[in-house]
């Protein structure tokens, strides 16, 4: 299980780190991490194929439980996958923005 801290998370998420959110579309849409794209766990598998490879992908949900799933289907697939701890939920909680809407920006 490779899990990222929040400190960390938000320095890599400053840096500009690849960020998937893999919560329903009206989880995302209600508030997501500024940059995170929406990639349903339900569309994980079939999306896989098209993540970024030789970089780091964080994985987030609500709380961590379905990105730890989500991080460990995509590092067998080859990806570079972290679960983000806390999830969306500690990421709001630590004052961080969030972005409300589907669209990632």
């Amino acid at each position: 299980m490779r899990e990222v801290d929040l400190a960390t998370f938000a320095t890599r998420h400053g840096e500009g780190a690849v960020v998937i959110d893999v919560r329903e579309p009206f989880e995302y849409a209600s508030g997501h991490v500024p940059g995170a794209e929406a990639v349903p766990l339900s569309r994980l598998a079939a999306r896989a194929g098209g993540l970024p490879r030789g970089v780091p992908v964080y994985v987030i949900c609500a709380s961590g439980n379905r990105s730890l799933m989500a991080a460990e289907h995509l590092r067998r697939a080859g990806v570079d996958a972290w679960s983000v701890a806390g999830g969306t939920a500690a990421w709001q909680r630590a004052g961080h923005p969030v972005v409300r809407g589907r669209r990632a920006a």
